[in-house]
């Protein structure tokens, strides 16, 4: 489903503001009430206390002999209730000043009179509680909720106290708190108005984030449909510090691998193309020899003693340059395959190069050639094949012996210096080009061939693999005619 990332982070952010303003409203709605009813409770009992303080003076001034002659001012509002009626007025005042219904009740807990007519005899359900608290001297209060947002009253009761400090009876105020719950409910109306416009923005702010944040998902997207297609230079272009950026950058690099990757592919398929080429040319040239060369003895073409010699010779010379090609695949093969195991062990560089100078010395004798040993060390250890090494050795020297001028000089020189020792075959022959240089390690690749019959254009290559098997550097200068240098360098 498309579009599916956009929904979900819509979704969540709108889910996320709902469940905050809903817990925001819950809490605001409980904190006020709970506010507002203590400060409500607060104000009732402060006016309870100074309505019952100005109602006692007020007796007290309006029949000063009562408390004397009557035995106290209770027994006095029991038996005289019309006179009672006439502080109606006062208490309707009362009303007004503090928006509740007040009442006066004796130590009997009859009701002596109120401030509306109308309520002589109904008292709120939960008077009788704070009436009996307030006439033990306690300031008692109850509270009449009907529901969390149901209308509240609040009911207060405070004592009476003559000039005697005695009880005489207690006031009563009782309110309803319509303006809590109504200020409540507009509280949460506003909540309601806000949470809405907060959605209709939130939505369109999360439209806005979820566009900018799956754009570069989108590219990467493409980018790695390019990647399974095959172009393997598409990139991201992403620059972002944060995941996204990091995951832009890592499928950035994967691309650079593949392309890299690709494009050795193409170089290793070539590669393998002119490999085949070369050999099925290599094989073609003394297969053609030799089957030229049967075919005429077959047919008796040539019946001449030194003829047919001549015609043995050179199918024995072709066989020979056929078993050296055959030999020098079979080792280039093992070399290159990553599980072939050479034999490794201890052995001293100094012996072998004094072994091999003397097995070439024989080779360069039939030009006249001179091989100097320059090896001022008796002993410098390496790990390695001392066979394959040797090989490798000889290939190079062969090389330089075969391009070499006769009665010309070879140097073979060896310095060391402390982790890394420096093997240098220095010969004054024919030279490489400039431009055949990066190339003469290449199978197949054979500088002056027509100087070069009896080579098979692997030895280098062998050579090469050889050193790296053994982590041997391998570097070649070369000025045309004048000297040809072949460096190795060994860890030790």
């Amino acid at each position: 489903m498309k579009h599916k990332i956009t929904q979900k982070l819509i979704f969540f952010m709108v889910a996320t503001l709902l469940v905050f303003s809903i817990t925001i409203g819950l809490i605001f709605a409980f904190l006020f009430s709970s506010s507002t009813l203590e400060y409500y409770k607060t104000d009732l009992f402060r006016r309870a206390e100074v309505i019952s303080t100005n109602f006692s003076e007020y007796l007290t001034s309006s029949t000063p002999n009562s408390g004397r002659h009557n035995g106290g001012m209770g027994m006095n509002m029991n038996t005289d209730r019309g006179h009672m009626m006439g502080y109606r007025p006062f208490l309707s005042l009362i009303d007004d000043i503090a928006m509740s219904s007040v009442w006066i009740i004796d130590p009997n807990g009859i009701i002596l009179v109120e401030s509306q007519e109308e309520n002589s005899t109904v008292l709120p359900s939960s008077a009788d509680n704070v009436v009996s608290k307030a006439l033990q001297g306690e300031l008692a209060f109850s509270g009449d909720n009907r529901g969390f947002l149901a209308a509240k009253t609040l009911t207060v009761a405070a004592p009476i106290y003559d000039n005697q400090n005695t009880i005489i009876g207690a006031v009563l105020l009782h309110s309803p708190l319509e303006g809590l719950d109504a200020t409540t409910r507009s509280g949460l109306s506003l909540l309601v108005f806000s949470t809405a416009i907060g959605l209709i923005l939130a939505i369109g702010l999360a439209v806005v984030l979820t566009l900018n944040f799956i754009r570069p998902l989108k590219k990467m997207n493409i980018t790695a449909k390019k990647l399974v297609l095959g172009d393997y230079t598409a990139k991201t272009f992403i620059t972002q510090e944060d995941e996204i950026g990091d995951l832009a950058t890592t499928l950035d690099f994967l691309s650079g691998q593949l392309d890299e990757a690709s494009k050795e592919s193409l170089r290793l398929e070539k590669s393998r193309q002119d490999f085949i080429s070369n050999v099925s040319h290599e094989l073609r040239t003394p297969v053609t020899v030799l089957r030229g060369s049967l075919e005429a003895l077959k047919d008796q073409v040539v019946t001449s003693p030194q003829d047919m010699t001549k015609y043995h010779t050179q199918m024995f010379s072709e066989v020979v340059h056929l078993q050296r090609l055959v030999d020098d695949l079979l080792s280039l093969t093992k070399l290159q395959n990553p599980d072939f195991k050479m034999d490794m062990q201890r052995i001293n560089l100094s012996e072998l190069l004094s072994d091999v100078t003397r097995s070439m010395r024989q080779v360069a004798l039939k030009k006249n050639i001179t091989l100097l040993l320059d090896n001022p060390y008796p002993s410098i250890a390496f790990e390695g094949d001392y066979g394959r090494l040797r090989q490798m050795i000889m290939v190079v020297l062969d090389n330089a012996i075969k391009f070499s001028n006769d009665n010309g000089k070879i140097q073979i020189m060896m310095t060391s210096k402390e982790d890394e020792c420096q093997l240098q075959i220095i010969d004054q022959g024919r030279g490489i080009s400039r431009e055949d240089i990066p190339y003469v390690f290449d199978r197949f690749h054979q500088g002056l061939k027509e100087s070069n019959l009896s080579g098979t254009g692997l030895g280098l290559a062998i050579a090469k693999e050889i050193a790296n098997r053994h982590e041997i550097r391998t570097t070649v200068t070369s000025e045309e005619f004048v000297q040809t240098t072949f460096t190795f360098t060994f860890k030790i």
